[in-house]
């Protein structure tokens, strides 16, 4: 193997606050007009005391402002309440996924003995990604709290806790958004009966400039299979008509999750792989089924659209769970055979499609293959009165296994979202960070690759040109980093449709390698 070195990738960098300009190469086109807006960790200590996990890292934003074929770059990291107690003790003083923070030395001996038997305070550090709701940004993560952001000058303006709205602990940082702006989310909740899973609907527009999700509803809730451990999830996927949950056997240990903090655990040791599980997809509507397969587990889903009596439901899966401590800092900063053991030890997740079939009733037939759609390979049969057991297709070629699989999917969401499509993009993975960009063509499950070795690209993220005719007509914009070089990272703009690139901005900063991003358009 001799994976090289990405340790420079997750070391705690400066801000820069206002923005610098940066040297473009190649052309950018003069038509892209806005922001792309990227989430990550940008700070892994605190004094001596150092984060575990790549997830506890401070939330760090970044703005790629772009405008007459010119880049400008500026960051600030969130100014959450876990990364400002942090900042005045100069301590880790509030727990993250990975990392216990110890008791404060300054509390007397009884009070901090008292500590140990609190509920442990949910972080507010919103490190994974940008969203929308009613036309404002937002940077979320996967607890209750979410802030609201300025995306032009990346200022922290409002914290909104969503258990002020609804009776939900959490919330995923993946929400879908309808054309008119409605938007969905799923999250969880917590009672005397066990857990819950809740499907969310946020209206589209604000009667006033201060509101935030005021007129949330939850639309339905969902049992788990097993109530004292409920699946954890960090999207889910959405129709026309419907909503997908996927139930996978990634599992959160509730009984744990109460008594952690007197144990000193961390959030990451609730979480646990039962092969022995069925992954099970339950589809909201007026009436609701459920479609199991074997164990898999999925964190992000490509598509899901309805045709001619199906719901197609494309995501990126992998046949193992336990990867969550794989991105412990400690490996990702390895090198040499260590490195390449902790690569070789994860399960790689590749695109896929499941058919499930939408008109099942009691006279349905049982072992008899439902999927009667005549491109298909995936297999849907009738098992029980309320059970349904399928079986999916890949999405990919052979080709696809030597660029170790694909991440962070995408697709021209604003056109394509819950229709039927052709392109998607994402991350090949053959380190433990995407190493090259890739756009699946599912007409004959071709693939296009860029790659350049010792380059990192982040999430491919799809800006439809101006005047877009065909589904690919646009640019990826990627930001992309480099363990080899100080201050060599670029905004890199590809033709969607060629995939050659059209230019890059170099950004004579480091940043650091980080999770989702978002395009927001200049009004």
């Amino acid at each position: 193997m001799g994976l090289e070195s990405i340790a420079p990738l997750v070391l705690s960098v400066e801000e820069t606050p206002e923005p610098i300009s940066t040297e473009v190469r190649g052309t950018i086109p003069t038509w892209i007009r806005g922001s792309l807006l990227r989430n990550g960790p940008g700070k892994f200590e605190f004094g001596n005391q150092h984060y575990n996990h790549w997830f506890d890292g401070m939330a760090m934003l970044h703005q790629f402002k772009i405008e007459d074929g010119k880049v400008t770059y500026r960051s600030r990291f969130l100014q959450s309440d876990a990364y400002k107690k942090n900042s005045e003790r100069d301590r880790i003083m509030v727990s993250e996924f990975g990392t216990v923070a110890m008791p404060d030395p300054c509390k007397n001996f009884f009070m901090r003995f008292l500590s140990r038997f609190e509920m442990p305070e949910a972080t507010d550090n919103a490190s994974v990604s940008f969203v929308k709701y009613k036309g404002d940004c937002f940077v979320s993560t996967e607890t209750n709290y979410m802030y609201r952001v300025d995306p032009e000058s990346l200022e922290t303006q409002d914290k909104v806790d969503w258990t002020k709205f609804i009776a939900v602990n959490m919330a995923t940082a993946h929400p879908h958004t309808e054309p008119d702006g409605t938007t969905y989310n799923m999250g969880n909740s917590y009672g005397r009966k066990g857990a819950l899973y809740n499907i969310i609907k946020v209206p589209p527009m604000k009667n006033n400039p201060e509101e935030t999700l005021e007129g949330a509803k939850v639309l339905c809730s969902i049992v788990p299979i097993d109530k004292a451990r409920p699946s954890y999830y960090h999207s889910f996927a959405m129709s026309e008509n419907y909503v997908v949950f996927i139930e996978q056997p990634i599992k959160i240990d509730l009984l744990k999750s109460i008594t952690s903090k007197k144990r000193g655990e961390r959030i990451c040791e609730r979480f646990f792989w039962d092969p022995k599980q069925d992954t099970v997809f339950h589809l909201i509507d007026k009436h609701t089924g459920q479609f199991h397969t074997k164990a898999l587990s999925v964190f992000h889903q490509i598509n899901a659209y309805e045709e001619d009596g199906f719901l197609m439901l494309d995501m990126c899966c992998s046949d193992n769970g336990v990867a969550l401590n794989n991105y412990l800092i400690q490996n990702l900063r390895k090198s040499g055979e260590a490195l390449d053991q902790v690569y070789n030890t994860m399960y790689k997740a590749f695109p896929r499609r499941f058919v499930l079939p939408l008109n099942v009733t009691n006279d349905t037939p049982t072992g008899v293959n439902l999927n009667t759609r005549p491109t298909s390979s995936a297999t849907s049969f009738k098992t029980a009165k309320d059970k349904v057991e399928c079986q999916f297709e890949d999405l990919h070629g052979e080709d696809l296994y030597e660029y170790g699989g694909l991440e962070f999917p995408q697709i021209n969401y604003s056109k394509f979202n819950t229709r039927p499509y052709r392109y998607f993009y994402g991350c090949g993975f053959r380190h433990l960070v995407g190493d090259s960009l890739l756009k699946i063509d599912l007409e004959g499950k071709k693939v296009k690759v860029w790659y350049q070795k010792g380059l990192f690209p982040s999430e491919p993220v799809f800006v439809p040109s101006t005047d877009a005719v065909e589904e690919d007509d646009g640019v990826i914009l990627s930001v992309v980093v480099t363990p080899t070089e100080d201050k060599r990272t670029f905004l890199l703009v590809l033709n969607a449709r060629t995939w050659e690139e059209l230019g890059r901005a170099e950004v004579p900063v480091n940043v650091p390698y980080g999770f989702h991003g978002a395009f927001n358009p200049t009004a």
